[in-house]
């Protein structure tokens, strides 16, 4: 094994860096590869506790992360599109998914880890499609984990021999709840169970520990793997906590039963006669296997348990408060109750707005978390809304039909401002903090001219919503902000001419938070365009510059 002259200590610490690195490499690139897919296995997540189980299954396998897939179901709790119920066997699956990784590298597979880079390396540079840079990147990934798996074993072979090191373990065989204590600490500082385990294998191999204490180590990886999820969900809405919280009790609950079995699994996997990376793998995969095949028929009693335990509060009781979607049968009824709701969302998404510039003038997480969380209600409310008429759209006539399609069109442009405040000016302005950035006293003043103009038209864009008279001026405000842009623009330059540090900068970071704000008045404003019949003879787009 290539050592460079190094100690042993570094070379544990370089392959523990090369474990996760590779893992983290190829992770997120099967991600990017699979992400399509990734979108339709959550799309079939439904009442049937088996297809749920078989989609935990996939999504962990393409994600290499348990924790991952734990931790988006949490941000789908918290954006209300998922519940409990319908989760509980995906958080099932996960842990069956992650026993794939665990099986891939408990086999030796290091020598092959330097012609698979070098593969990758290769390919990557040569390809021209963006797919086939992704897989090449997947597996230079999976290279830089063979090989941080063999490193960690090389040296753990090393310090097995070392008297004080011997005496720790020997102390952690000696006592369960420490051994557990030090995988469960371990695994939430790397998060990673595969790590752990792969540690684990290691240690095995070099008779460092025992199968058994092997087996308290994959215990521990288990229960400490729940916390990416617990973590994820620390501030979440009921839904995000009931979904973290599943997985660890899941977790938590498998180790107590199987515990008091462990010699017996032991002497099970012993009949394979195989290597001891081996055992540990086929241990963890039975584990988890008889785990799921326990608790599988109480998936809906285990669900109504956890949503007992940390029921909706107050604060989480924000929902539609016009929409029904099995009452009014009369599309005129629902289109005039859907108004209201409309207005709500509205509402929601003019606080952002006067918000937004806020987030640029101090740092303030508790503003951030709130942006986040109103996107969210954004979010909820344009699902439902649109669930609620197209349940009405296709019963009646086409007049009705076709104001329907308009309402639809005005709150998805209510919800891509949404978006763009949560996603692209919070990026703005997390980016201007962590880089300890000012802008210039004119930059900001301009910016914060621009804002209440923005408030101005997004206020006059929502109110002519309901009242078409208003639509003319609504569009005359636009283009005077469209032209009061391109006058930011030019004095932004001029003071770059002039070599202001502060415009300097600042310089990307002032221009893109002109060009959203311009975006959302322009989204606010799209349904003006249509009222008036002027759109089309004014550039033909709601985001003109005229």
């Amino acid at each position: 094994m290539l050592d460079f002259q190094n100690s042993q200590i570094i070379i544990l610490l370089a392959g523990v860096c090369f474990f996760l690195y590779g893992a983290a490499m190829a992770s997120s690139n099967l991600e990017k590869l699979m992400a399509t897919r990734i979108t339709s296995l959550m799309n079939k997540i439904s009442t049937s506790s088996f297809l749920s189980i078989t989609v935990g299954v996939v999504l962990t396998a393409i994600l290499q992360s348990s924790g991952a897939v734990t931790s988006m179901l949490v941000s789908l709790g918290r954006a209300r599109v998922i519940k409990l119920p319908q989760v509980m066997g995906i958080i099932i699956g996960t842990a069956i998914g992650s026993t794939l990784t665990v099986q891939l590298i408990s086999f030796d597979l290091a020598g092959y880890a330097l012609p698979m880079f070098v593969l990758g390396f290769m390919v990557f540079f040569i390809a021209k499609k963006p797919s086939v840079k992704t897989f090449a990147t997947v597996l230079m990934g999976f290279a830089l984990l063979f090989m941080g798996l063999k490193m960690i074993s090389s040296s753990a072979h090393y310090f097995s021999k070392l008297e004080l090191l011997a005496e720790v373990f020997q102390s952690l065989r000696e006592n369960v709840f420490y051994s557990l204590a030090a995988s469960m600490i371990f695994c939430v500082f790397v998060q990673s169970s595969a790590v752990t385990i792969g540690l684990a294998m290691s240690l095995a191999s070099a008779g460092v520990i025992s199968i058994h204490d092997a087996m308290l180590w994959v215990y521990g990886a288990n229960i400490g793997t729940t916390s990416t999820a617990l973590f994820a969900a620390a501030g979440s809405n009921y839904i995000g906590k009931q979904v973290a919280w599943a997985h660890f009790f899941y977790k938590t609950l498998s180790v107590l039963i199987f515990y008091p079995f462990t010699q017996f699994l032991i002497q099970f996997i012993e009949a394979f006669q195989t290597t001891p990376s081996r055992m540990v793998a086929n241990a963890h995969f039975f584990f988890n296997i008889f785990s799921a095949l326990i608790f599988f028929p109480f998936i809906k009693k285990g669900a109504d348990l956890i949503e007992k335990m940390f029921p909706k509060t107050a604060s989480d009781e924000f929902g539609a408060e016009f929409l029904t979607l099995n009452n009014y049968e009369n599309s005129a009824l629902a289109i005039s109750y859907s108004q209201r709701e409309i207005m709500r969302m509205a509402d929601i998404v003019l606080s952002m707005i006067k918000d937004s510039v806020v987030l640029f003038e101090n740092e303030d997480p508790g503003l951030v978390q709130s942006i986040k969380d109103r996107d969210n209600q954004v979010d909820f409310l344009y699902r439902e809304i649109k669930m609620f008429l197209l349940n009405h759209a296709n019963t009646n006539t086409t007049v009705v039909h076709q104001n329907i399609m308009n309402i639809i069109m005005f709150i998805s442009d209510l919800e891509r401002a949404a978006d763009s405040i949560d996603i692209n000016i919070r990026s703005l302005a997390i980016k201007k903090h962590a880089l300890k950035l000012e802008f210039s006293s004119e930059g900001l003043d301009e910016i914060k001219a621009m804002h209440a103009q923005v408030v101005k038209v997004a206020s006059m864009g929502i109110n002519a919503y309901d009242n078409p008279q208003m639509c003319e001026l609504a569009i005359k405000l636009k283009r005077d902000l469209a032209k009061l842009e391109i006058t930011f623009r030019e004095n932004h330059i001029s003071r770059l001419n002039r070599g202001l540090r502060e415009t300097i900068n600042t310089s990307s970071i002032h221009l893109d938070l002109l060009s959203e704000y311009r975006r959302i008045a322009s989204l606010l404003c799209n349904h003006a365009y249509a009222t008036t019949k002027v759109k089309a003879a004014d550039t033909g787009s709601g985001e003109d510059l005229s």
